[in-house]
């Protein structure tokens, strides 16, 4: 009746923590998004909760009732039902920050838009990464692995560009094949996007038929291919509005970060710039975010990684090894909370220059960690239909050819990522990129391919210059 989210931990079976480390577990995530979080991303996009205490044998009862109901993949850990603690969270697939819209349809979109930035560091060891995304590269690993059956032509280079055209392609490219990166709700229910792993092949006419009423209201496109085409270019602008709308003013917007102009602007990957190449063009137009728009903030977040995990991964041991001589100094190092105010004052150090301490290793590590969450948060766009007259200056408004629409921006999955999860990424990232070159780009490149092609003729035929 409230409209609200129960969020509640979960853990491997054999793994039963005590109910106040359950508490404390909770209350850090809370102080992330409260005191962190928000200052990076603004306080009308961040929604860090509340922590509830509820009867246990409701909570048992509720376990029962959504065991069916969970993925299989996610079957290997439990939730927690023995401490009665789970956080309280808007819906955000219904979150309408204006009360007269609550009986009007909803329909929301979620985008995980993953990281935006090819890496600038002089630390990275394969010019490839210099080159190509870490997104583009990934996809054909999960292919290979069965993940996924096709790799999805999106990148998020197109859509952290601020240029309309790239982001319609990438929005586009989304919609084509969702996999974990796009889904689509109305009234809080699942309508669009893979449910878990699952590869469904989308179907547009499907989406078109939910959509319809939001974007021509009077009826008067009839069905078909055309209509099913005008629908989705409607989605696309309107999701591309929200998207560079800036609805929040906030500290990060003024933090120094690295200038995005450091890496280069494009990924030589996307099937957007292949296609420029393909006809000659050679020059991606890259026109910039709004500094207040979402997209911009959390790029300046994911760009806290500005070593790269190569040139992390030796500031992560230097870490490690003076916490095995002096193990008594984790808590006073803050690398499991409490994440305060003071946390957030050190992640401001944006000096690159190792001076052999322990302290600027710890402060690029828990930078890493910032960037991680923002290259895996979700961005959730809630759009409501609205009359001309209830329009009015406060509210954002978004505009189609046939209607409007009042919207919200909010983003989710915000709780830091592991330290321990960092020796993790380093070994993926090595595999990503061995992967992609030994099985992408060699076959990519006709020099290299032509290597591999044995026994064939080969003719070359000189001209008189």
């Amino acid at each position: 009746q409230r409209c609200v989210v129960l969020r509640f931990l979960k853990s491997p079976p054999n793994q039963n923590k005590t109910s106040e480390e359950i508490l404390h577990h909770l209350q850090n995530i809370v102080d992330f998004g409260k005191h962190v979080m928000k200052q990076f991303f603004g306080e009308n996009y961040v929604h860090h909760g509340e922590i509830i205490q509820l009867p246990l044998d409701f909570v048992r009862q509720l376990c029962l009732k959504v065991q069916p109901e969970r993925p299989e993949s996610r079957c290997d850990k439990d939730m927690d039902t023995h401490s009665g603690y789970a956080m309280c969270l808007p819906n955000l697939t219904r979150l309408q920050t204006y009360r007269f819209v609550e009986h009007r349809p909803i329909l929301c979109i979620e985008i995980k838009p993953k990281c935006g930035f090819i890496p600038f560091s002089s630390h990275v060891s394969q010019e490839i990464k210099h080159k190509v995304c870490r997104y583009c590269m990934h996809q054909h690993l999960k292919v290979a692995n069965g993940k996924w059956k096709r790799p999805s032509k999106y990148c998020p280079l197109d859509l952290f560009s601020g240029n309309k055209q790239r982001m319609h392609f990438a929005l586009k490219s989304l919609l084509q094949e969702t996999q974990n990166n796009l889904k689509i709700f109305k009234n809080g229910e699942l309508i669009y996007g893979c449910k878990d792993d699952q590869d469904s092949v989308c179907d547009w006419n499907d989406l078109a038929r939910h959509l319809k009423p939001f974007f021509f209201p009077s009826n008067g496109l009839v069905s078909g291919p055309h209509c099913t085409r005008t629908i989705v270019k409607e989605l696309i602008h309107v999701i591309t509005m929200a998207l560079l709308s800036s609805t929040d003013a906030c500290r990060a917007g003024d933090m120094k970060t690295v200038p995005i102009s450091q890496g280069r602007s494009y990924c030589e990957a996307s099937a957007f710039n292949k296609e420029l190449v393909r006809n000659g063009k050679h020059k991606l137009e890259s026109s910039g975010l709004p500094r207040g728009c979402l997209l911009y903030k959390t790029l300046q977040a994911q760009m806290l990684d500005m070593l790269d995990i190569e040139g992390l991964y030796p500031l992560y041991s230097r870490v490690e090894q003076y916490l095995e001589e002096f193990p008594e100094e984790r808590s006073t190092l803050q690398i499991d909370g409490p994440y305060n105010e003071a946390f957030y004052e050190k992640l401001l150090d944006l000096s690159t220059e190792d001076d052999g301490t322990v302290a600027f290793a710890l402060t690029k590590v828990q930078q890493y960690r910032i960037a991680m969450t923002a290259k895996d948060c979700s961005i959730m766009i809630a759009l409501s239909p609205c009359l001309q007259d209830e329009c009015s200056e406060q509210r954002p408004v978004v505009l189609t050819s046939k209607s409007r629409f009042t919207f919200s921006v909010s983003v989710l999955d915000l709780d830091l990522k592991p330290y321990e999860s960092i020796p993790h990424q380093y070994k993926l990232d090595g595999k990503i990129v061995n992967y992609y070159l030994k099985n992408v780009q060699a076959k990519d490149d006709p020099v290299m391919s032509s290597l591999f092609k044995e026994n064939e003729d080969c003719t070359l035929v000189l001209h008189k210059v």
